[in-house]
């Protein structure tokens, strides 16, 4: 099948490496010539601009934006909007909030165009991997792109089947879901990553504790000198904490067990703060997912050993690079 493919990026090119790898095609731009470059090396069809991309594509078309969430997504999507003609499809795959998604969906609908919104989680190992896509869109849509999704998705791997399943929706089991119509896929995504934010500051705080285990303020007879790379190293084997952020936290510290390549300053990218949004707006209580929010905050003003944890599990998924 093809694509066309907007931004190429840590995720966009490597979304389109896997896609040429299992024989798929694809038509992508940059504004980085050498971005497109690499790609036309690896197999894709070059464009210079929107227009030429648009033009490349067949009917009817598929275009993928994976462009950060703000100002540039939108200007794109809306060029694409008046590129496009009825029965094309444009795709967000970016970190974009699901009530754009929602304004968006209904101006293009007016003209015929299909809008989906695909949260997905992967980072930089999705290439590898497998995407996670939590898709967003109206059904004849979503069921025309499957053949991109079931690609990009990690599949069913070593993950043990769920009991119970049978006769439910198996793309689930594949690593994608169709969460509903457009917004949902993002609104999804949103609070995955809030609940990324609380997993990461549990490790972060847990860890902390841990380093000052063999602090002079305790009693002498209640300090412990803890090698804290082999803790996380042990509970990554059997644990009931185990996980991919764990398998990071350990990898960051069998290379650097004080973390001094890292300045504990920890951003966000927005979706912890739209979470929360969601939650008051849904009379939710969220307590751990604000705390940790609040964490990051806190981290720009004095970092500690936990915040430059949060750092190294930043950049192990996602290649994030904090400020110095």
């Amino acid at each position: 099948m093809q694509l066309g493919m907007i931004g190429l990026g840590r995720m966009g090119g490597n979304i389109v490496r896997r896609l040429l790898g299992a024989g798929h095609t694809a038509v992508v731009f940059d504004q980085n010539p050498k971005a497109v470059a690499a790609l036309v090396e690896a197999g894709a069809t070059g464009a210079d601009s929107l227009e030429d991309l648009v033009a490349k594509l067949d009917l009817p078309r598929a275009a993928w934006v994976m462009l950060p969430a703000g100002e540039i997504t939108e200007a794109t999507v809306r060029s694409l909007g008046t590129l496009m003609q009825a029965d094309d499809v444009i795709i967000d795959g970016g970190n974009s909030f699901f009530k754009d998604d929602l304004r968006r969906a209904a101006a293009l609908r007016d003209k015929g165009i299909h809008y989906v919104d695909v949260g997905t989680s992967g980072g930089v190992w999705g290439l590898e991997r497998g995407y996670c896509m939590m898709i967003g869109g109206d059904a004849s849509a979503v069921g025309r792109l499957d053949p991109i999704f079931a690609t990009l998705a990690p599949g069913l791997g070593d993950v043990p089947r769920t009991p119970g399943r049978e006769g439910r929706d198996p793309r689930a089991e594949q690593g994608y879901i169709h969460a509903g119509p457009s917004g949902a896929g993002h609104f999804v995504k949103m609070v995955h990553n809030g609940i990324e934010y609380g997993l990461m500051q549990a490790y972060a705080e847990g860890f902390d504790i841990l380093k000052h285990a063999g602090s002079k303020d305790l009693p002498e007879g209640q300090r412990f000198d803890l090698d804290i790379g082999d803790i996380a190293e042990v509970w990554r084997r059997g644990s009931v904490v185990s996980s991919w952020l764990l398998d990071l936290t350990a990898q960051a510290l069998a290379g650097d067990e004080q973390l001094d390549a890292f300045s504990g300053f920890v951003a966000d990218s927005g979706e912890g703060r739209w979470t929360l949004n969601a939650a008051i707006e849904e009379s939710v209580p969220a307590n751990v997912l604000s705390a940790a929010l609040y964490a990051r905050f806190r981290s720009r003003e004095h970092a500690s050993f936990a915040d430059k944890l949060l750092s190294a599990m930043r950049k192990g998924f996602g290649g994030h690079v904090e400020p110095t």
